[in-house]
């Protein structure tokens, strides 16, 4: 049977008891290099952007394998990353000044209490927000979500709201293509989701300069 297209919230989702964890982790974000990895948008064209933007959203993983997954492959069955792409991102680690108060989605039962299903993580993205929403509006007044990344459910990924949660700081930042220990980690990420990295940076051989008399022939006359 085709469940069809996730409902929208109930009109009783207010009075729905909903519990937060309090997550003292750090966050991983992949962005632009000269870019500031805190970034909190309204542009509405992400999963859990509020639909009427009144809140800002900052999307995160809890690790560096989500924010490359979530970030770099764009089509599953095109796993295919070029040098370009990843010498034009880094990867941060951020952290909060407070522990994090976040409803996980994650935990057994999380969705069907609720009255929702895993179709919130995957399909139309009008109705998340619309879950989104509820979710920042109810009376728990949660800082963000936790939440399974859509292209590796066992990896959690993180839905920030700029209107509750602390600042953001941000510990470290490397280009994804860095050298030493960010490559080793690179090529591990790439081996576990068997995604092709392609030199794609060719630099043309430089012509011979042409021989001009008085200018490089040095020679006796």
């Amino acid at each position: 049977m085709n469940p069809g297209t996730l409902s929208e919230p109930p009109t009783d989702f207010a009075d729905k008891k909903i519990e937060v964890v309090s997550f003292t982790e750090s966050l991983f974000r992949t962005h632009g290099i000269n870019r500031s990895p805190i970034f909190y948008g309204k542009s509405g064209q992400y999963r859990f952007d509020a639909p009427d933007a009144t809140y800002g959203v900052l999307y995160a993983g809890c690790d560096a394998f989500c924010a490359f997954v979530e970030s770099l492959i764009q089509i599953p069955n095109r796993r295919v990353v070029t040098t370009t792409a990843l010498k034009a991102k880094a990867l941060s680690e951020l952290k909060a000044v407070r522990p994090l108060r976040l409803i996980d989605l994650t935990l057994s039962g999380a969705l069907v209490r609720i009255g929702a299903d895993a179709r919130l993580f995957s399909a139309d993205r009008e109705i998340a927000q619309l879950w989104s929403k509820a979710l920042h509006d109810h009376a728990i007044a949660a800082d963000g979500l936790l939440y399974p990344s859509r292209l590796d459910p066992t990896r959690r990924a993180i839905a920030l709201f700029r209107d509750r949660a602390p600042k953001i700081q941000e510990m470290s930042r490397r280009s994804w293509y860095a050298p030493g220990p960010q490559r080793q980690l690179l090529v591990r990420i790439a081996e576990h989701y068997q995604v092709e990295l392609i030199e794609d940076h060719v630099v043309t051989p430089r012509k011979p300069a042409t021989r001009q008399d008085g200018l490089f022939d040095q020679s006796p006359r």
